[in-house]
């Protein structure tokens, strides 16, 4: 795929959006319809000496930059690479005698391209970053003051001998990163590690229910086709996840990126009866319904504060008594019992309780299977965490079906290149294995599972976090 060749679209007005893109031929599933690199990323404060400054690979040792002793590189190539970028940043932080945080990083990283090759359009490029919206009229008090903030310390970090912006264009920068900036995820896709410009994607509008997915993979975006597409139709990507209900995600997008959503799905509010669904045999009375939403609000709350303390068997404690208590209420697709069967499945997982873990995770995808889009990523990544529950709960054939099943839907969203796709391609074809051994004698198969799981190490999951599946663009919190 040749990074930067847009021939696949060409940019339009949307009718009340702005501009858009849309294809010029048709696309199938799985079609990468445009890749791009950076205009310029960086990493996000917390990871910066545990990911590398130019492929935004996690590695456990990496070399640092020896004069602002600030950047970290996987080896001398990611080094030598970065040197046009890091240039001006490495002595701007020797200069100022810190580090900035990443949005004056990746301010003054864009403005030092700029100074290199000038304001037009660069090799690729169908919107210079000049053109990008950058919503700074529609600040509210707060957001102003933060951007104040930002561009008083943007100035005292800004090299003296570099080329000197106006207050209005360094604001307009700001503002882009705020409104455009693209969460950029670890080689693996499952922690955020960066903030990026890509000024093609930039042009690309919402949808609740779109018609393509971004990927970060290799050091590059690619806009990947969800289904067929047609020459001519808009192309739309979704800037949040779409598990909620319509009103919620038009407050959200609203906050977040300033516009009213007009999709399909929150004119006409579908899937809004099943976010919100209830029992129907008999039907809670609506008083009941709303006091359940309401206790449940307040287990989450509880949730947060015993997560963030690291109680991980309150949790436990806590999801159960909510879901006993939601069962005769909600449907098994309600926002509410899914969110609890999601964060109780995951942390039971990393307390290795494998086999109540997998009850609730088998629950939390049937409800998901009713609500995402099939070829949705978020709902993939989903899958794929309850078929290695199943499967480390010894339920084989479920576990392999799940695995076969988020395999299936990260060809479409990953493509066959990505390492998670990599990853579960692998564990499909041993849990193929293993399923062909549990038919022909299931006796064997679990005494050698037995024997394997006691040899080595159980691979434990990763520790619950608070943080969200990373978003497809970063927010400043």
């Amino acid at each position: 795929m040749t990074i930067g060749r847009m021939e696949n679209v060409e940019v339009f007005t949307a009718e009340g959006k702005g501009r858009g893109l849309k294809a010029t031929k048709e696309f199938w599933a799985a079609d990468i319809i445009f890749a791009e690199r950076a205009y310029s990323a960086v990493v996000f404060d917390s990871l910066v000496n545990f990911v590398c400054h130019t492929c935004f690979k996690r590695q456990e040792k990496l070399h640092r930059c020896g004069q602002c002793k600030f950047a970290h590189y996987c080896d001398r190539t990611c080094q030598k690479d970065a040197w046009l970028n890091h240039k001006n940043e490495c002595s701007a932080i020797k200069r100022y005698g810190k580090v900035p945080n990443e949005n004056i990083r990746l301010a003054a990283r864009i403005m030092w391209r700029v100074e290199r090759e000038g304001t037009g359009l660069t090799e690729g490029c169908l919107v210079s970053v000049d053109d990008l919206q950058n919503h700074v009229e529609h600040f509210g008090e707060e957001e102003q003051k933060e951007l104040r903030v930002d561009v008083d310390t943007f100035l005292q970090y800004w090299l003296p001998q570099s080329q000197q912006f106006s207050m209005q264009y360094i604001s307009h920068i700001f503002g882009v990163i705020n409104c455009n900036g693209f969460t950029l995820s670890d080689q693996r896709g499952l922690q955020a590690v960066g903030v990026g410009i890509f000024p093609n994607l930039g042009l690309v509008n919402h949808d609740c229910w779109p018609n393509c997915t971004v990927i970060f993979n290799n050091g590059k975006i690619e806009l990947r086709a969800l289904g067929k597409i047609s020459e001519g139709e808009e192309l739309t990507v979704s800037y949040i996840d779409f598990l909620n209900v319509s009103e919620e995600r038009k407050r959200q997008l609203k906050k977040q990126y300033y516009f009213d959503c007009t999709c399909e799905h929150c004119q006409k509010k579908l899937k809004d009866d099943l976010f919100l669904g209830v029992k129907d045999n008999p039907k809670p009375s609506q008083e009941v319904v709303k006091e359940m939403i309401r206790f449940s609000k307040d287990t989450l709350e509880k949730i947060d504060k015993a997560r963030s303390e690291g109680l991980y068997h309150e949790v436990v404690k806590l999801c159960r008594e909510c879901l006993q208590k939601q069962e005769p209420v909600f449907a098994d697709t309600n926002i509410y019992t899914l969110r609890m069967l999601s964060i109780v499945s995951e942390v039971l997982s990393y307390l290795q309780a494998f086999e109540e873990a997998s009850f609730y995770a088998r629950r939390m995808v049937d409800g998901y299977m009713k609500l995402y889009h099939p070829n949705n990523a978020q709902l993939g990544m989903a899958v794929m965490r309850a078929g290695l529950t199943n499967w480390h709960a010894g339920n084989i054939e479920v576990g392999h079906g799940m695995i076969c099943k988020a395999y299936a839907i990260l060809l479409v969203t990953h493509g066959p290149s990505h390492p998670i796709t990599k990853d579960l391609e692998a564990m499909r074809v041993q849990t193929e294995m293993e399923l062909r051994m549990f038919r022909q004698n299931e006796f064997m198969y679990y005494k050698m599972r037995e024997a394997a799981l006691n040899n080595q190490p159980m691979q434990v999951m990763a520790e619950p976090s608070n943080e969200p599946a990373p978003a497809l663009f970063h927010k400043k919190q």
